[in-house]
């Protein structure tokens, strides 16, 4: 009811508000590459072999999921940034600092998304036939060609719905991102920063990005029911 309608198009082309839109488009979809790379096998690892320390992984991994975002923020920042326990050598090596940079956006997204991909994929991997991948063997198959040819299509639909899940939940992080990357204009600001700084010097612009936001949630639901209506 309050949103200015007529005024939309104007206000979401701001180079403010437009700015904080692409870098958001661009470090989500970035953040759930990242999580694709390193989910995707972490599910496998996690839905077909037995190792010691399976179940402590497992609750590392879903970790992000209850753990309040500004305190993984804080964590990321102990841990990566220039006097952190990783980032002071990272910096003294290589001179690359993280936080406070749009690759700290992504990473911060990566780390509170990545959760949603990993449960999504290992719960397809364990309702996936294994007889499958038994069969691939029996044929001559290595197990990476087995895991390529046979395992990544069976699981795609559930590799699909957790890359959505992590893509909407990296683009709405607001905690860890504004903790680890700070909120710079055109570097770090995504649209919940810009939201968060809008509501005190323009509320009709936190308005249309908080339409934006909402727009993006509602879709992913409404693309996931049939998925999250039909399972068993």
């Amino acid at each position: 009811m309050r949103a200015p309608w007529s005024a939309l198009p104007q206000l979401l082309t701001e180079p403010e508000v437009w700015q904080a839109l692409k870098l958001s488009l661009l470090s989500a979809t970035l953040a759930t590459g990242v999580a694709l790379v390193l989910g995707v096998p972490l599910a496998w690892l996690l839905a077909r072999t037995e190792f010691p320390g399976r179940r402590l992984v497992r609750a590392l991994v879903t970790l992000p999921l209850v753990l309040p975002p500004v305190v993984g923020g804080v964590a990321l920042l102990l841990v990566l940034g220039r006097n952190g326990i990783l980032g002071r050598w990272l910096d003294s090596w290589t001179g690359i600092t993280l936080p406070f940079t749009t690759t700290g956006v992504v990473l911060a997204e990566a780390f509170v998304a990545m959760p949603f991909l990993v449960i999504s994929v290992e719960g397809a991997l364990r309702a996936a036939d294994p007889r499958y991948e038994e069969a691939a063997a029996t044929l001559g198959a290595s197990r990476l060609t087995a895991f390529r040819r046979v395992t990544l299509p069976l699981v795609a639909p559930g590799i699909g719905a957790g890359a959505v899940l992590a893509w909407a939940r990296a683009l709405g992080e607001f905690g860890a991102t504004i903790t680890f990357a700070g909120n710079f204009p055109g570097r770090t600001q995504t649209m919940p920063l810009a939201v968060y700084l809008a509501m005190e010097s323009d509320p009709e612009a936190a308005i249309a990005l908080s339409l934006v936001l909402l727009t993006v949630s509602v879709a992913v639901l409404a693309g996931l029911r049939d998925r999250w209506m039909s399972a068993p």
